[in-house]
Order: structure tokens, then sequence, then C-alpha cells
């Protein structure tokens, strides 16, 4: 069984999409329908941008939906999913991938929650920090421990967990981690708390924005990353989608799931590779590609 998988925010590169927009018709089409959608050329960011320009969350976000939605379409007949999902803000291509969004839906939403993200960054300040080398059980006990709000948010593969909360109890938690054994505790260049309790004023808007949009039967099901379970019922996966602004991705847990389920294939669709190497360690005998753009 085939599973198609989305990346999110920090596989961004200048020039994403520009050999999608050359080389096939309806890839400029769609492109053009963003810009205008947007209000803003996000084609002029995507193509010739400074990586300090593609970093914005504002332009991140829907920068790598559409990189990954056009090439999800221009595959064509070879795009014929099993199951999808995605990282994070990957999560939405996937929805539009097997058809539970439209096109158009999904890109307001993901515009949307980016710009409801940056304002809760610049509301109630916050960092995230990658800790490698401990158990998660250890990293999530050490947590709970800190003074102040810092929380598991990534668990991206064996090894490697994502923190995120306020600065300080960020900080703290490195210290303690590192006592603990942890190979690295890195503060990572991120805007703010992402999968935290911080993002709470954001989620509220998401939620708002998600109510008032159509939600259609997908194609085949979704593995969310908050429950890591195959769905494809409407109603959840609103749900799910809302709550995963404050909880934590649980992408480990999700491909094991995949696998479990008959995934045979793990296919990246999207800018980067980063994906395919989570996946290698949370089962080395996964066979992973990345979905080659149609001569």
């Amino acid at each position: 069984m085939k599973a198609f998988i989305f990346p999110g925010q920090g596989a961004q590169f200048s020039g994403m999409g520009k050999d999608l927009y050359e080389g096939f018709p309806m890839a400029q089409e769609l492109f053009e329908q963003a810009n205008d959608i947007l209000g803003f050329s996000i084609t002029d960011i995507m193509f010739e941008g400074t990586a300090e320009d593609l970093r914005q969350t504002r332009v991140t976000q829907p920068a790598i939906f559409l990189h990954s939605v056009i090439l999800s379409k221009v595959l064509g007949k070879s795009f014929a999913p099993d199951m999808v999902a995605g990282h994070s803000l990957g999560e939405f291509s996937a929805l539009v991938s097997n058809g539970t969004l439209s096109f158009k839906d999904g890109l307001k939403l993901v515009s949307q929650r980016a710009e409801a993200m940056q304002k809760a960054c610049e509301a109630k300040p916050g960092t995230m920090a990658a800790v490698l080398g401990l158990e998660d059980a250890i990293v999530e006990s050490i947590c709970a421990d800190i003074p102040g709000v810092v929380v598991p948010a990534n668990y991206n593969c064996p090894g490697q967990l994502v923190i995120s909360g306020e600065v300080d109890a960020v900080n703290l938690a490195c210290e303690k981690l590192k006592e603990a054994g942890a190979r690295r505790a890195l503060v990572l260049p991120v805007g703010g708390a992402f999968h935290s309790p911080l993002m709470q004023p954001a989620r509220e808007e998401l939620a708002m924005a998600i109510e008032k949009t159509t939600f259609s039967k997908p194609i085949c099901p979704v593995y969310q990353n908050v429950t890591t379970t195959a769905v494809t019922d409407t109603e959840e996966i609103k749900k799910n989608l809302i709550a995963q602004l404050t909880a934590p991705v649980k992408w480990t847990q999700s491909v094991r799931q995949m696998i479990t389920d008959g995934a045979g294939e793990f296919i990246e669709v999207g800018p980067g590779k980063v994906l395919q190497g989570l996946v290698r360690k949370v089962d080395s005998q996964a066979e992973t590609h990345s979905a080659e753009i149609p001569e």
C-alpha cells in the first residue's frame, strides 16, 4: 500500500515550485489563483525570495502547501494514495490531496492559520528546542517538572523530540535534559512556541474558520497528527485539525500505525526529503521516495 506524506514548516527553499510553474499550464493557473486568493504575489517570493523572506510564517506555510498540493495535482494518475499524512502544516496539504478540502479552501485555511499563529507568537513570545538522544518518556517527565510552560511538541522519530513553550522554561528544560544525558538540546530559530498551549488564541481563530469551511468525504484515510490513526469522518477531521495547534505532532506514532495498517511505500510530496529520513529512522526497512515530477 502507498502512503503519500506531506512536509511541514522548515522544508522551504528559494526557487521552490518554479519548475512546476514553468513546466505545467495547470500548475501556472493554480499558482496565479493562489496569488489572487492571498492578495500578494507569493510566486515572486517562492521563486526569487531570500531565505529570510521565506522564513516569515505568513509566507512559509502557504508556500510549502502550494508546492506540495500543486505537485500532487500534476502527478495525475500516478498520485494514487491508499493513505495520506502530513507533518503539522502538511496535514492541510494531505487533506486537499485526498479530496477532503478544495484547493481554494485549503489555501485560505493555511493562510488564516499562518496569520493566527503569527499573532499568537507576537502576543506571547515563545520558542522550541530539538532534543536528541533521549527516550520520549524522560523528556516528558523533565518537561512536566519545569516551572512555566514547556511541552513535547513534535515526536519526529525515536531519539528526536522537539519541545515548545515559554523562552525561560525551554532554556531551563534544555539544561536539565543535557544533565539527563541528551546528546543535544538545541534551541531552534523559530518564531514562537508552536504546538503548545501558547497557541490557544490561534486555535480559537482557526476553529472559527474551519467551522465555516466545507469538508468533503475523502478518497482515502488521513492519519492525523493528534490521533495517529486512520480518519475518514469529516467532523473528526475538523476536530483534530483544530486540536493540532496546541497538541503535539505524533509523527513517530503515525508512521508506525501506517506501517501496521499495511503501508509498504512512503512517497514524500513537496519540498525537501526530511520526512523520508524520519520514516527510515522509525523503521529502517521502510521504502521511501520523493514524488518525481512527470516528464
